[in-house]
């Protein structure tokens, strides 16, 4: 039974609320939760998502760049909006919308300054650097921040945080054991130069399912485990799939053996086999790397594997053991495989394949 006419991404927002109060459970009450809806929520829809966690009382949402915070601003989202990496180049529109910039050098807060100079009090975070060395203060640079903020009245530290680069390896637990306890150290320097309490958050998805007893702070922050995916196969089974990808048979082809499939001759045929064409490719987020067996599709129940290359908008799996036709539908990830699954027949993760789901997927939201 056909199911599909195209290539589709699917958003159960019922698993997202399941996700959502899985992880609130591993947190007080009180402590704030913080919904990362970057990178168009992890591929999938990041205004209809960030709508639907607004009604469910999230506290506050994160993005990576400031378009994507104007168009949940657009979407109608009212709570706080954190940019977490906001480029100089774009702070009047971060004013104009009324979003809020993560500040990570004395650079860019000099400059955030000059442009709220007309502000009262506007909300501001302060990213500190505690080990991933990517973005961020470090704790030497305490002074000059504490001094260049001191007699401010035009801004207002809302949060301070870092960023955990292993909370999902407890094999690394060491290192992320240090990244806390530098975070610990960097409150109480700051605790002594603020004369308010602005909000502290450390932990990640892994972190929130790992670390909760020894670095809850006042906030947390969730992505991935949003949308079904806790880095660990026990975590995993306790979330619900949120985004399936389905596709369709658009022709079936009979190949005699000896002939080849796919640009550059990617596959052989070293017997009569079947071929179906999917009207899916790496323009759609489906790289190269996916082709020449190492990926399968589920077509009613079975695993067939891509065959050749994979092609800009299409690419052809083995269906020679599968009475098929033009039109079935094609799973390429969902329930099983999950899209971590698939994405490790590549040698990649889950975010990478997700968040390149390309917007020309059609997008559709499942609401019970």
């Amino acid at each position: 039974m056909t199911h599909t006419r195209e290539t589709t991404l699917e958003i159960n927002l019922p698993a997202i609320k399941h996700n959502y109060n899985l992880l609130k459970g591993k947190i007080k009450p009180t402590t704030k939760f913080m919904a990362v809806v970057k990178a168009y929520a992890y591929g999938s829809d990041a205004p209809k998502i960030a709508v639907f966690l607004e009604k469910l009382g999230v506290d506050y949402f994160a993005v990576a760049y400031t378009d994507e915070g104007i168009a949940l601003r657009n979407a109608g989202i009212t709570k706080p909006i954190l940019v977490l990496h906001p480029l100089p180049v774009h702070f009047s529109e971060i004013i104009n919308y009324k979003l809020e910039p993560s500040l990570y050098s004395l650079n860019v807060l000099e400059v955030f300054l000059e442009a709220a100079k007309n502000e009262k009090e506007y909300p501001i975070h302060l990213k500190f650097n505690t080990g991933l060395n990517r973005l961020g203060f470090v704790k030497m640079d305490i002074a000059l921040i504490s001094g260049k903020l001191l007699h401010q009245k035009n801004v207002h530290v809302a949060s301070v945080f870092s960023h955990l680069g292993a909370s999902e390896d407890l094999n690394e637990k060491d290192f992320t054991m240090r990244q806390i306890l530098s975070f610990k150290e960097i409150k109480a320097s700051l605790a002594e130069k603020f004369s308010h309490k602005p909000l502290y958050h450390l932990l990640n998805t892994s972190g929130i399912l790992n670390y909760t007893a020894s670095a809850q702070f006042d906030m947390v922050r969730s992505g991935i485990g949003l949308y079904g995916f806790g880095n660990d196969a026990q975590y995993d089974a306790w979330f619900k799939t949120v985004l399936s990808l389905k596709s369709v048979i658009s022709q079936i082809h009979n190949i005699a053996p000896g002939n080849s499939i796919g640009y550059n001759q990617g596959h052989i045929a070293d017997k009569a086999m079947k071929t179906a064409t999917i009207p899916l490719g790496h323009a759609d987020g489906i790289g190269r790397q996916y082709g020449k067996g190492k990926a399968h599709v589920t077509i009613h129940g079975h695993k067939c594997p891509i065959v050749g290359n994979v092609c800009m908008d299409m690419l052809m799996v083995d269906v020679s053991e599968v009475q098929c036709k033009e039109g079935d539908e094609v799973l390429v990830f969902g329930k099983s495989p999950t899209a971590g699954e698939f994405a490790a027949t590549a040698g990649t993760i889950s975010y990478e394949l997700i968040a390149g789901i390309s917007q020309r997927v059609r997008r559709k939201i499942i609401t019970h």
